[in-house]
């Protein structure tokens, strides 16, 4: 089995070489575009099983929002919406035979915490204004400017490692026991996998509503949320 630290260059484009995991992703990109295209011309009033599914997941989403953000979920319910599904299916892909899901590769987990990174700048200086969001790191004090600095970086850093730690090892060890057992002893660590792989989509996706809320709410706001989260 290869490890996931080594990508596969299928071709290259120019000077830029596109591993296994760019075209993996890209084909996950199209398969959800196009089911959400498909899915949006089929809403009906009268709701089918798929769209009674999809509404369920659309209102706990917005419940979630509300509870970890305190503020209302229309402006980041889109972006949260699609980063847990992206991650939740990337890391079910790992049910396709020969293909290694892309969050067991880092540059996948680094890409995702950059959009948080960028999305919490977004926000906080359309919610704040510039000034108001860069205040924000001389709370409560201007000697915590450093500190705050370094944290906004340790806590991207912090989404990249818990992602990529967990769904590399996940695939290490199945590949290492269907090696050595054979075929069918895996599958009960298998459905562990995909356990796994559904609570890490959930756990990145309310950090990154932890993330967000601490830069739109103001002080007291982020205080509360901090202190409920803890």
């Amino acid at each position: 089995m290869e490890s996931p630290l080594v990508t596969k260059v299928l071709f290259s484009i120019g000077p830029v070489p596109i591993t296994e995991t760019v075209v993996v992703t890209w084909c996950m990109i199209v398969a959800l575009a196009l089911a959400a295209f498909v899915t949006g011309r089929a809403l009906k009033l009268a709701p089918s099983r798929t769209q009674a599914v999809l509404e369920a997941f659309v209102g706990a989403l917005d419940d979630q929002i509300r509870d970890t953000m305190r503020v209302a979920p229309a402006p980041y319910a889109p972006l949260l919406g699609t980063i847990f599904i992206f991650i939740f299916v990337a890391n079910w892909s790992s049910l396709i035979p020969g293909i290694d899901p892309p969050t067991a590769h880092i540059e996948t987990d680094a890409a995702l915490a950059l959009i948080v990174f960028l999305a919490v700048i977004h926000f906080g200086i359309r919610t704040r204004g510039i000034g108001g969001y860069l205040k924000t790191f001389a709370e409560p004090s201007f000697v915590m400017i450093p500190l705050n600095i370094i944290e906004t970086f340790t806590r991207i850093f912090s989404l990249i490692v818990r992602l990529f730690g967990n769904v590399m090892s996940g695939v290490f060890i199945i590949g290492i026991v269907l090696s050595l057992a054979g075929l069918l002893v895996p599958i009960p660590l298998m459905a562990l996998e995909l356990l796994t792989g559904a609570v890490q989509a959930y756990i990145f996706t309310v950090l990154a509503m932890v993330f967000i809320g601490g830069a739109v709410s103001d002080g007291h706001g982020a205080d509360r949320q901090k202190e409920k989260k803890s």
